[in-house]
C-alpha cells in the first residue's frame, strides 16, 4: 500500500470521528499535502462548516482533538492549521519502513482497477502509403504507454493496429506506380516507405490538379483494391505490405509491440459490412438520400449544425466510417469473428508473437483480440468522426463507456529544429503535411538525436566502448522521443526542439535517465549488496523524507494515470522523482560515512530509487541506462 497506507489509516479513523458525531454523507478528501502542510491534509472541516455552523478553522481544532484518541499506526501527530485544513505528520520510522520494504517487491505500483478484465487499444494505424512522421509518433507512444499503464492496472490488454490497406491514399501510390512510370525498386538503397511517401505519393498527389481525369482513374483503382480481386488488388497488397514492413520497423525500434494487425481489405470482405449496414438500416440509424448534393448515397444525419456523413457512396463504395463502424463492433466482440490469424513475419524483436488477420481459412488456432471496452486512440481532427461511432456502439451495446475516443493535438516543429531538418519557415513553426510532402519522418528524427547523443557521449567518456556509447544513444534517442510525445497535456499542440529535447537539465529524458546512471554508480562504487533490514529511524534528514515520501507515491500516480488514461502524470511523476534524487544527492554524503547505519540506509534509499525510477520509466517506454 505504500503512501496509500497512511492516507487510508487516516480516512478510516476520520470517518469513525464522523460516526460518533453522527453525521453521514460527507465525502471529504484525504490528500498527500502540499508543502507547509504537513505530510497529509483534508479538507474536512470546510465541508462540514455548513452543518455544524462553525468556521473551518474551529472545526478542525475540534477535529483535531478527537484525533487524538484515535489509534494511529503511522501518524504521529495531527494538527489543525490556521487556513482550516487538518494536517497530519507521519511517523516516517514506521512508515519509511513500509515504503522501502514494499518498494522492492516485484509487484510494487501495481494496482487493481481491472480486474484482469480484456481491454482494446488501437493505436498507430497509419496509411501504409508512407513512412511515419513525428506526428504519427505523438499516437504510437500515446497508445503504447496507455497500454503499458492499464496492465500495471491488471487489465488485459489487446493492443491492435489497423492497417488502412484499401484506403483512398494506398489507390494514389498504386496510381504513381501504374501510370507515372515509378519503379517498384526505391532508388539508392531508400527505405520502401520513405521513397513512396516522399516520392511517388507526393508526385502522384501534384498530378491531380493537371489532369482531371485522374480522379477517375482513381476512383476505379478504390473500387478494384476494395474489390479484391484483380491484378491491380493484387499489387495493391504487395505494396502496403512493404511499406506496412518498413513502418513497423521504424515502431519497434521505438519500442512499441502490438498483439495483432488487422487489414481494412480483409473487413471488407469479411462481410462485416453487410451485416452492421442492414442492422443500421434496421434501426432507422441511417438514411438514403433521394436528392441533393449526396444523392444516392447512404448517409448519417447530422446533429444540429453539423452535415449530413456520408458513409456509403453513391458508386456503391465504402466511406472511411463506413468501414470503421463494423470494425468498432467487431473490437467489441459485438460480431462473430469472421477471421482467422497468421503469425506475421518477420517476428517482432521483443519475441511476443504478432498476429494478422486473414480471411482464408488455416490450421492456426482460434485467437480473440476484442474486449469488454475499447480505447481507439485518433487524433483530434477526427472526433467528430469519433463521436459518430462511439454513439454507435452506445446504441448497439448498453454498457456506458465501452468505446472511448483518446484524442491528441498535432505536433509541431520548433523553427530551429525544422532548419535543421533542411525546412524552410520563414522563423515559424512547422505544420506537416503528408499529401505536401511537409513532414519529418521519424526515421530521420531519430537517427539525429542518436548522432547528437553520440558525438556527446563520446566526449564526455572516451574510454566507452563504440558498442556501448552506441547503445547508450539508442536509449537515450529513444527515450528523447517518447519523453516529448507524452509529457504535456494531450488537449495541447507539441512543438518538438530537437536540443532542448537533449539536455541534461529541466523536464527531459536525458535529465530523469542520467538520475538513474547516478544512482547505479553509486551503489557500483559502494561494492555492496543493499538490503531492507536497517534502522530507519536514521532518515532526519528533509531530503531524504522528500524522497521516500514520492517513492510511495508510485501506486497512487499508476491508479491516477490510468483512470484518466494520462501518461503525462507519468512522465511528471518521473520528472519529480528525479528532482528529489538529485536534491538528496546533493545534501548529503551516501558513501564513506563514519556511521556505518546510516550509510547501509542511505544506500538502500538510492536503490528503492532506482528500482521505481526503472519501473515508472518503463511504465512510458524509456530505458534506464546504467551509465551516461
Amino acid at each position: 500500500m505504500t503512501f496509500q497506507a497512511i492516507l487510508d489509516e487516516i480516512e478510516n479513523n476520520l470517518k469513525k470521528i464522523l460516526d460518533e458525531m453522527s453525521i453521514n454523507e460527507i465525502v471529504f478528501t484525504v490528500e498527500p499535502a502540499k508543502p507547509g502542510f504537513g505530510d497529509v491534509s483534508s479538507n474536512i472541516s470546510f465541508l462540514l462548516a455548513k452543518e455544524l455552523k462553525k468556521s473551518p478553522r474551529e472545526i478542525s481544532e475540534l477535529l483535531n482533538q478527537k484525533y487524538t484518541d484515535c489509534i494511529s499506526t503511522l501518524v504521529d501527530h495531527s494538527e489543525a492549521h490556521p487556513s482550516g485544513y487538518l494536517n497530519f505528520y507521519a511517523d516516517w520510522t514506521k512508515l519509511g519502513q513500509l515504503i522501502l520494504s514494499e518498494s522492492y517487491l516485484p509487484y510494487f505500483g501495481d494496482v487493481d482497477l481491472g480486474n484482469a478484465s480484456t481491454l482494446v487499444i488501437e493505436h498507430t494505424s497509419v496509411n501504409p502509403n508512407k513512412a511515419l512522421h513525428i506526428g504519427h509518433v505523438r499516437n504510437i507512444i500515446v497508445g503504447d504507454c496507455v497500454s503499458r499503464i492499464l496492465k500495471k492496472s491488471n487489465y488485459k490488454v489487446n493492443v491492435l493496429n489497423y492497417v488502412d490497406d484499401s484506403g483512398l491514399q494506398v489507390a494514389d501510390i498504386v496510381l504513381g506506380f501504374k501510370h507515372f512510370g515509378f519503379e517498384l525498386e526505391p532508388p539508392n538503397g531508400k527505405k520502401f516507405d520513405h521513397y513512396c511517401g516522399d516520392d511517388v505519393y507526393v508526385k502522384t498527389t501534384e498530378k491531380y490538379e493537371e489532369d482531371s481525369s485522374l480522379e477517375n482513374i482513381r476512383k476505379n483503382i478504390l473500387k478494384e483494391i476494395e474489390e479484391g480481386n484483380s491484378e491491380i488488388a493484387k499489387f495493391a497488397d504487395v505494396v502496403t505490405k512493404r511499406v506496412l514492413s518498413a513502418q513497423l520497423e521504424t515502431c519497434w525500434n521505438l519500442g512499441v509491440f502490438y498483439d495483432c494487425l488487422n487489414f481494412e481489405s480483409q473487413i471488407i470482405r469479411s462481410g462485416l459490412w453487410s451485416k452492421i449496414f442492414e442492422k443500421l438500416k434496421n434501426m432507422k440509424l441511417i438514411e438514403f438520400e433521394k436528392d441533393g448534393k449526396n444523392e444516392g448515397c447512404w448517409v448519417i444525419r447530422g446533429n444540429e449544425n453539423d452535415e449530413d456523413k456520408v458513409i456509403v457512396r453513391s458508386n456503391g463504395t465504402a466511406t472511411y466510417i463506413a468501414k470503421d463502424i463494423p470494425y468498432a463492433a467487431w473490437k467489441l466482440g459485438l460480431l462473430n469473428d469472421p477471421f482467422e490469424y497468421q503469425k506475421y513475419f518477420p517476428e517482432q524483436p521483443n519475441s511476443k508473437i504478432l498476429w494478422e488477420t486473414v480471411v482464408s481459412e488455416n490450421n492456426s488456432e482460434k485467437s480473440k483480440f476484442s474486449g469488454d471496452k475499447v480505447i481507439t486512440v485518433i487524433d483530434s481532427r477526427q472526433s467528430r468522426l469519433q463521436k459518430i461511432i462511439t454513439e454507435l456502439m452506445d446504441k448497439f451495446k448498453s454498457s456506458p463507456d465501452s468505446y472511448v475516443h483518446l484524442g491528441y493535438e498535432s505536433v509541431t516543429l520548433s523553427p530551429e529544429t525544422a532548419k535543421t531538418l533542411g525546412i524552410d519557415t520563414d522563423g515559424k513553426q512547422a505544420q506537416m503535411s503528408g499529401r505536401k510532402g511537409v513532414y519529418v519522418n521519424a526515421d530521420s528524427v531519430y537517427e539525429i538525436l542518436k548522432s547528437k547523443t553520440i558525438e556527446e557521449t563520446t566526449k564526455r567518456h572516451p574510454e566507452f566502448e563504440p558498442s556501448l556509447v552506441a547503445d547508450i544513444a539508442h536509449h537515450i534517442s529513444v527515450g528523447t522521443l517518447r519523453y516529448e510525445m507524452i509529457k504535456q497535456d494531450l488537449d495541447k499542440i507539441i512543438t518538438f526542439d530537437l536540443n532542448k529535447s537533449l539536455s541534461l537539465e529541466g523536464d527531459t529524458s536525458s535529465y530523469i535517465q542520467y538520475s538513474h546512471a547516478r544512482a547505479s554508480r553509486i551503489l557500483e562504487k559502494s561494492n555492496s549488496e543493499t538490503s531492507i533490514d536497517i534502522d530507519y529511524s536514521v532518515f532526519q534528514e528533509k531530503t531524504e523524507l522528500e524522497l521516500i515520501k514520492l517513492i510511495g507515491m508510485f501506486n497512487i500516480q499508476v491508479r491516477d494515470s490510468a483512470k484518466n488514461l494520462s501518461p503525462k502524470v507519468i512522465a511528471r511523476y518521473c520528472h519529480e522523482l528525479a528532482v528529489a534524487f538529485n536534491s538528496f544527492y546533493e545534501h548529503n554524503h551516501v558513501l564513506d560515512l563514519d556511521d556505518k547505519q546510516l550509510e547501509k540506509a542511505r544506500l538502500t534509499l538510492v536503490n528503492s530509487y532506482k528500482i521505481t525510477i526503472e519501473k515508472s520509466l518503463d511504465l512510458l517506454g524509456i530505458s534506464a541506462p546504467d551509465r551516461m
